[in-house]
């Protein structure tokens, strides 16, 4: 906090906003005495606001700067060494077109803020315009190591962050050389462009503003198909990690990852891959799937081995990304296609969903309910529903414990047990479910669910008279087998 007090003592508020300069506040002066007043109150109020703004991003920079001190608190530094931003030393110092020199880290957090002016000057400037000072670089870099002895490191040299003109030269490499089939130099491309965009969050976002996830796309198209194996596997899972890194697929590379091609081929990294490839396949089934209509679906679900490599993520998982990310996928295609929900019923998945919601987090268990639900659609999953167990005191569990979200498809799934499969009626009641809908009617739910409980109040009701209610089977101790 004292660095924040320094920093609202030594900067003007003109310096923020030109309309609190000397000149405006003299021009134009209203003769009336109360127009006057309210005009200085009105200014005084943007002072508090600029001030306001100033500290309210000083103060996460200022905490993250401070952590990470090269050298002792008590070392004074010197004026033109420090930030004018974080009143630290500068680590990378850049020049603004304004003139004023920050460090790269503060000036470009306070442009991802959405701010458009230079904060001492208050002019237009943009990051594409900072340009590296290096010869206030160097001298700092020397004032560090004359001081040596008091404890004080010397900063490293920075790396030069990658421009747009860098990224569409790389991009554009890796693109021809996927069409001429040359995977060697395509492989050694995208290694590259991933370590690039590991250095920094803005090259990461500069690969992508050229286009980046489109390239990327297209090369796996160019590479996909059957039989892959060995180093094209190796290539296909390089290219998959890169489209994974850089996160955003738009619609043209969602075209070209749609191809039937593509399709076997992720769907083979995700049954034959290695942890780290069956991992980002599942990630990009469901950013892929997450997107197509109902028709598309229906075409990707008959690619061969999805519906059994989803299912294995779920039953054996390897992580709880992806174990989260399958069950997201599942959600997906059995929503778009009911015939789905008896393969998946098939392969067991129904008691493992059970198993799953027995110990797990809040987004787990929603993902695990809403295919649970969705599974209930099908009369084969409500009949291995009612035969097994863990079914109806792991739903009333999580009825109201967890999230709204939860809650809506606990209610569902009970509404098609009961009322469409005409079962469980006697032990939903013996567990007290009747008691927990008539709770959740009191505390509120929306129009979809509250429907459904209404239906199932009446449902229960038919057969209350007949059923004494018992205390539900509480599960805390019980842990989820591996």
């Amino acid at each position: 906090m004292p660095l924040l007090f320094s920093v609202l003592t030594h900067i003007k508020p003109s310096h923020f906003s030109p309309s609190l300069s000397s000149k405006n506040r003299t021009s134009n002066s209203p003769t009336n005495s109360k127009q006057l007043k309210e005009k200085r109150k009105k200014e005084k109020r943007k002072q508090e606001y600029s001030f306001i703004s100033l500290a309210y991003y000083m103060a996460p920079v200022q905490k993250s700067m401070v952590k990470s001190l090269p050298f002792p608190e008590n070392v004074p530094i010197p004026t033109h060494f420090r930030c004018p931003i974080s009143l630290d030393l500068m680590r990378d110092p850049v020049i603004a077109s304004t003139g004023i020199t920050y460090d790269r880290q503060s000036i470009e957090k306070w442009l991802e803020m959405g701010n458009k002016s230079c904060p001492a000057t208050n002019q237009q400037i943009t990051q594409d315009e900072l340009i590296p000072n290096h010869a206030l670089r160097r001298l700092i870099q020397d004032w560090c190591v004359t001081n040596r002895a008091m404890g004080i490191e010397r900063i490293p040299t920075p790396r030069i962050p990658l421009n747009k003109i860098q990224a569409s030269e790389i991009l554009s490499e890796i693109a021809s050389s996927s069409v001429r089939g040359d995977g060697v130099r395509c492989s050694a491309l995208v290694t590259k462009l991933k370590a690039l965009g590991k250095e920094s969050e803005r090259n990461k976002v500069c690969v992508t503003s050229c286009g980046g996830s489109q390239v990327l796309a297209a090369a796996f198209r160019e590479f996909a198909g059957e039989g892959i194996e060995g180093t094209k596997l190796e290539l296909l899972e390089e290219i998959m990690s890169a489209l994974i890194f850089f996160s955003s697929l738009d619609k043209e590379a969602r075209q070209y990852l749609n191809s039937p091609s593509c399709s076997k081929s992720i769907v083979s990294i995700l049954n034959h891959g290695n942890l780290a490839g069956m991992i980002n396949a599942v990630i990009l089934l469901r950013k892929l799937v997450s997107s197509m209509d109902a028709e598309a679906i229906n075409s990707f679900s008959k690619t061969s081995g999805l519906v059994e490599g989803l299912a294995k993520l779920v039953q054996r998982p390897i992580s709880s990304q992806a174990t989260k990310a399958a069950l997201a996928t599942i959600y997906y295609l059995i929503s778009a296609d009911e015939r789905l929900c008896i393969k998946f019923t098939d392969l067991g998945l129904v008691s493992s969903l059970l198993e799953i919601l027995i110990d797990c987090d809040k987004s787990m268990c929603e993902k695990a309910l809403g295919v649970l639900e969705g599974l209930f659609s099908s009369d084969k999953g409500r009949e291995i529903a009612c035969q097994h167990a863990l079914t109806v005191p792991v739903l009333i569990k999580k009825l109201l414990r967890v999230s709204d979200l939860a809650t809506h498809f606990s209610v569902s799934a009970f509404w098609k047990l009961c009322k469409k499969g005409n079962c469980c009626v006697v032990e939903a009641l013996q567990a007290g479910l009747f008691q927990k809908l008539l709770l959740l009617v009191q505390v509120g739910c929306n129009t979809v669910t509250k429907e459904k409980v209404t239906d199932l109040l009446k449902v229960l009701n038919s057969s209350r008279s007949s059923v004494e209610c018992v205390e539900s089977v509480d599960f805390r101790g019980i842990k989820r087998p591996f």
